[in-house]
This record gives structure tokens, C-alpha cells and sequence, in this order.
């Protein structure tokens, strides 16, 4: 996998949080656990992750209770080896109720470019089938297809 090192400026963020977007969307836990440090660090809502171990566990997991995962992610802010998104994903529950989660990360980068921090707040919204957004085909978000600001989210 590619990384981008810091320090970062507007243009490398942006390529920086498309390509986490993409890697998210592969719903691949091992391929994603490569973008880390090996004792990277997260807090994702309530819980708390330390090391590529973890990771694969906790995505894992998210990825087998939220289901016809898609995101989108879109740069907030970035300064030298910090990176701030904010995104929106759509997944349905077990029992096919629909959810589209908001949230904002806080991203710190090592010196090569793998994320040794991530702070995750995130809200889930429950929405009608009816007012799904992401309907691309499972995997990557076509390049055409709306970001976060253009679809007034």
C-alpha cells in the first residue's frame, strides 16, 4: 500500500483521506491494519484500540454488524503530520434497519506516513431504505459520484 508522508499540505490530505476512504470501503481489516503503526492507537466512539491485532479484531467485527458498508470521508483540516475528517457511512443492521453514522476523526501520522493516532466521535442517524445516498456497487466510491459537502451532508 502507498502511503503519503508528512508534512501534509492541502492537496496530499486530500489524496491522504481518499485514499483511507478507499481502503475502509475494501472492508479488507488486514489491508486497512497497514496504513497504522504497529501500536497505533484508537479511540472510536467508547472503545479504545492499541496495534494491528486490535484492529483486525475490532473492524473485524464492524464490518460483520454493519452491513452494505459505504463511506465517505472528506478533509476538515490538516496541519504538518495532523490530519481532521469528517464523515458520513451507510450500513444496515441484522435485522435491515438502515443507519447513516456522522462523525470526526483526529488523525497523527509517523514520520513515513502511518497513522499512530486516531480519535473517532461518531452519532448513528436510523434512515428509511428510501433515503440511502451511497448506492454505488460495494467496494471504492466511483470518482463521479458526490462527496460529503456536494451531497449537503
Amino acid at each position: 500500500m502507498s502511503t503519503l508522508s508528512p508534512p501534509f499540505t492541502v492537496e496530499t490530505a486530500i489524496r491522504k483521506v481518499r485514499m483511507a476512504e478507499d481502503n475502509w470501503n475494501g472492508r479488507d481489516p488486514e489491508r486497512v491494519s497497514l496504513g497504522y503503526t504497529p501500536d497505533s492507537r484508537w479511540r472510536n466512539r467508547a472503545e479504545f484500540v492499541t496495534g494491528h491485532d486490535q484492529i483486525v479484531a475490532f473492524l473485524t467485527a464492524k464490518w460483520a454488524r454493519e452491513r452494505q458498508y459505504r463511506l465517505i470521508k472528506e478533509l476538515w483540516a490538516t496541519d504538518a503530520d495532523r490530519i481532521a475528517v469528517r464523515f458520513a457511512y451507510e450500513w444496515h443492521d441484522e435485522a435491515g434497519r438502515w443507519f447513516r453514522s456522522y462523525g470526526n476523526e483526529n488523525w497523527a501520522f509517523d514520520e513515513s506516513g502511518l497513522m499512530r493516532t486516531r480519535h473517532a466521535s461518531i452519532n448513528d442517524l436510523p434512515i428509511a431504505e428510501a433515503d440511502r445516498l451511497f448506492r454505488w456497487p460495494q467496494g471504492r466510491r466511483p470518482d463521479d459520484h458526490p462527496g460529503l459537502s456536494a451531497l449537503g451532508l
